[in-house]
This record gives C-alpha cells, sequence and structure tokens, in this order.
C-alpha cells in the first residue's frame, strides 16, 4: 500500500510540470491538492506507532518461543529507508505552502528529522541533502536529484539540529489552527516541547561527539534548557508525544486479538532479573507468574523469564514445564492498553539526569533521575496495577537511589525499564550507545559469531538505484564491507 501512495505522489508531480497535457486531462473524481489537516493524521499514525514486538526481542525485554526470531538472536541483515514516509511529509509541507498554514510545514520539519535520524542510526551515513529533491522540484530526469548523494553522518546531524531549531523557533499560536491532530489535538505549545525535548535526545545520542566543534552539542544543550520561555520541554506525563488507542476497529492496541503475542512471547530472565532485584513493582503489569510456582501475583519470586540468547529447545522445554513468565496479557487482550509514546517526560528527564552527570548543564541529578522514575511507575500503572504508597517506597529504597561512580549505569537503566514496548527501537540504541545494561549473548542459539550488531544493512533498493552513491559510502565508512558489525560514526 505504501509503494502504491509513493507512486501515486511520483506520477502526479511528474504530470504537474506539463501544464497543456494537465489541461485536457483532469479528473475532478481524483483531486490533485489536498489540505495538509488530511495528511496529517496517517503521517502521525507512523511517526508516532513505536511499539514494536522486534525492537522488545532484539533489546532483551521479551523472548519469543515459536521459531527462531533474528531479531533476538541478532541475525538480521538490511533494513530499508524511510523515503515513502518523508514523501507524505513533504507532500504536507508543499501543501501548507499552498494554503498559506504554516505551522503544517514546521511539524513537517520535525517529522522529517525523527525519520531522517531513524534512518541514520540504522545505517550512518545517508542521502540527505539531495533527499527529495525530485518531488521537491518536480524533477525527474536530473540525475543528481533521482540519485542523491550519501551524506556524512556528522552533516546529516548537524542539518538535522538546525532544522529542529527552526520548527520550534516558527511555530506559532498566532498561526491558523493545526486540525486533524491526533497527538496534540492542534497545541502548538506541546509541540514545540516535544521538539526541544527530542533535541535534546538528538544531542544526547550524540555524547560520544561532544568536542565536535562543528555540533557545538553542550552549547546547544544549553541553549534549550536554560532559556524555558522560548525552548519549552515535556512538563509531565500530559505533555507526552504519544499515540492513544481506542475500542474502535482500526484504532486499537496494535497486538490486540494477536494470538503470537497471546501465546508466543515471554519476559527475558536478564529483564526480570533487573525488575526483581530492584523489587520493581512494573513487574506485576508487565508480565505474568509462571504457572509452575502457585505463588501470588504480587509476590517477585512469582516470577521468571525465559534466555533470550539460549537454543530454541531450551526456552520451549522451559516453557513447557510452566517455569517462565509470559507478557502480561493486557498486551494482547485489551483495545486500549496504554498509548504509544515516541518521546516521552520520563526519558527526558533521564536525558537531563545525564547531562548534569556528563557536566553539560548545572541542576541536581538525583532530582531529575528521581522524576523519571516516577513519572514511569504513573505512566506504566495500567489498571493501578500498584498504589501510590508503592510508588513511594519504591523510591525511597536505597538500590534506587542515585550513586556516585554508578550514574549513567542507573539511569540508563531506568531508562530501559520505563521503555518496555514503547519508544521503538530507542532502548537497543541507547545500549549501542552505552553499553547499559548489557545484552546476553552466551547462548547457544545466537547468530552473528555471539556479538550484539551496531547497525543494519543497507536496503538493495539502493544497490539497484543509486549504487554509485552507495557503494562509495560503505567504502568510506566501513572497511570491513556493508555489515551489521560495521561502527558507524557517532559510536566512534
Amino acid at each position: 500500500m505504501k509503494r502504491h501512495k509513493l507512486l501515486f505522489l511520483l506520477t502526479l508531480a511528474a504530470f504537474g510540470s506539463c501544464k497543456k497535457f494537465e489541461e485536457f486531462q483532469i479528473n475532478p473524481n481524483n483531486p490533485t491538492v489536498a489540505d495538509p489537516s488530511l495528511l496529517l493524521p496517517a503521517i502521525e499514525r507512523t511517526a508516532f506507532g513505536t511499539i514494536s514486538a522486534d525492537a522488545a526481542l532484539a533489546s532483551r525485554y521479551l523472548v519469543y518461543t515459536q521459531s527462531v526470531s533474528n531479531s533476538q538472536y541478532y541475525g538480521w541483515q538490511r533494513s530499508g529507508m524511510s523515503y515513502g514516509n518523508i514523501t507524505q511529509v513533504v507532500k504536507m509541507e508543499q501543501e501548507a505552502a499552498r494554503t498559506g498554514k504554516k505551522n503544517y510545514r514546521y511539524i513537517g520539519k520535525f517529522l522529517t528529522s525523527y525519520f531522517v535520524v531513524g534512518m541514520t542510526q540504522t545505517f550512518g551515513d545517508i542521502p540527505y541533502s539531495q533527499m527529495m529533491q525530485s518531488i521537491r522540484n518536480n524533477n525527474f530526469t536530473d540525475s543528481a536529484a533521482t540519485r542523491p548523494v550519501y551524506d556524512k553522518q556528522q552533516q546529516v546531524y548537524l542539518g538535522v539540529l538546525n532544522e529542529l531549531k527552526i520548527a520550534s523557533d516558527s511555530l506559532s499560536a498566532a498561526e491558523v489552527a493545526v486540525t486533524g491532530d491526533l497527538v496534540y489535538g492542534g497545541n502548538i505549545e506541546r509541540w514545540k516541547k516535544l521538539i526541544n525535548s527530542f533535541t535534546l535526545r538528538v544531542l544526547m545520542s550524540l555524547s560520544k561527539k561532544e568536542a565536535d566543534a562543528s555540533l557545538n552539542i553542550k552549547q546547544r544543550f544549553n541553549e534549550i534548557v536554560s532559556n524555558p520561555a522560548k525552548y519549552p520541554l515535556l512538563a509531565s506525563n500530559a505533555d507526552n508525544g504519544r499515540l492513544p488507542y481506542y475500542d474502535i476497529t482500526g484504532n486499537q492496541y496494535p497486538y490486540f486479538n494477536n494470538n503470537g503475542m497471546k501465546t508466543d512471547y515471554y519476559l527475558d530472565s536478564t529483564f526480570v532479573d533487573i525488575l526483581k532485584g530492584l523489587k520493581d513493582p512494573r513487574l506485576f503489569g508487565f508480565g505474568k507468574p509462571k504457572p509452575s510456582g502457585g505463588l501470588p501475583a504480587r509476590d517477585f519470586n512469582a516470577y521468571d523469564g525465559l534466555k533470550g540468547s539460549a537454543a530454541l529447545s531450551y526456552n520451549t522445554a522451559k516453557r513447557g514445564a510452566g517455569n517462565a513468565s509470559q507478557i502480561n496479557d493486557r498486551y494482547s487482550y485489551q483495545a486500549i492498553n496504554e498509548p504509544s509514546v515516541l518521546m516521552s517526560y520520563a526519558e527526558l528527564q533521564f536525558i537531563l539526569a545525564e547531562a548534569v552527570v556528563r557536566g553539560w548543564i548545572t541542576g541536581t541529578a538525583a532530582t531529575y533521575y528521581q522524576n523519571g522514575i516516577k513519572a514511569s511507575l504513573e505512566f506504566s500503572n495500567f489498571n493501578n496495577t500498584y498504589s501510590t504508597t508503592e510508588i513511594n517506597d519504591y523510591l525511597a529504597q536505597a538500590d534506587v537511589a542515585l550513586k556516585t561512580g554508578t550514574e549513567i549505569k542507573q539511569i540508563i537503566t531506568q531508562k530501559y525499564i520505563s521503555m518496555f514496548m514503547n519508544t521503538g527501537w530507542q532502548p537497543f540504541y541507547e545500549q549501542r550507545r552505552t553499553g547499559f545494561p548489557a545484552f546476553d549473548v552466551n547462548g547457544a542459539g545466537i547468530l552473528n559469531g555471539g556479538v550484539v550488531p551496531k547497525r543494519w544493512m543497507y536496503p538493495t533498493d539502493e544497490f539497484t538505484n543509486n549504487r554509485l552513491n552507495v557503494e562509495g559510502a560503505v567504502k568510506i565508512q566501513y572497511p570491513g564491507g556493508d555489515n551489521i558489525n560495521g561502527v558507524m560514526w557517532i559510536l566512534q
């Protein structure tokens, strides 16, 4: 379906270059223009729909027991570009310009930046400066436009950071109202909060490059945090960038009534051990007691997981003996469940805590850290699984308190817990950046030579349609060739 939509847009743009033909061939039943409010909802569903079982398997939250999963065993190869998604955003921006509805253009800059960041985190260098030029300029014969050059990852991030700043600076409640908005109902202030908070996420993802003069990471970070009037940030869970679900066909939780989610997904033992070690009540909402235990659901000893790196036969045997905890029923039996989150207030608080520890900003890391944990506990408390007293008791534990010398590990671990079944591949990228928590690769089922991949290979379509540029990008970045263990610039 996405391919058909993209072909339609390309054909439409090509026809637009021939005025005489257009005059005689317009079909009144196939409009060539659309208000941006009609395009925004579908784009939001894609961007904010971050719930992914594959990401949960790769991030050692879950174990799949029906067959060998390449996500779980790190046997993946290629991924895809987000050209189709970005094409839809470009179309929305063009319609915004046509109708004078400027705010859609700036929301579009954010959405394009979000898709671009996902692409560069997946592959490394990507087409950026020349990407979408054939559509923007209505030119499908210029090879420079249809075969865009690959920009270095450093330049991609510089471009994204500049675009995000323009988006935040330019959004205005005085402009024509945004309608058709599934996320914030047209509230421009909340969009600004999300954009600025996402910018901090992007900057933190560059922590290994904090000395890079061209990016000015610490200066950009400080500019946002020190000027809340100009750059407001997510202030509570109410500001979360989230896509809500409803008990309406087509708008239900992605795994509602999914048979695989009902029977084949179990908690990973490393994740269970983290939660049990901290006496974390979120465990009761994430999983189910193992059948063989005979213990109350509120007893931490009632829970056990499967080993994500172990051979399938080991996990099916342990499951068959009733010694493993399935994912909680709410993920497959509740049509609404919790919303899908692109970015949360809890994540922002963990980012600010890490920034204090790294010396990027002043403040109290422990306060941000505690704020993040509390927000996560409140967000994950579906059906009031635990009480306010239990939340406060958890925060008061000595094992939870932030300790000198282990701050980054604790912050990232709590961020990791907060992203269970949400935020897409972000927990995987955070582990890749920091090494926390450790992902188990010691079992007999693990692929890829027993190591966690660092990236995905470029899609086959790139070698078919843009061979010279993609091959050049591979040669520059990865001496060992286009493989999943190549170390991209942001990780060096």
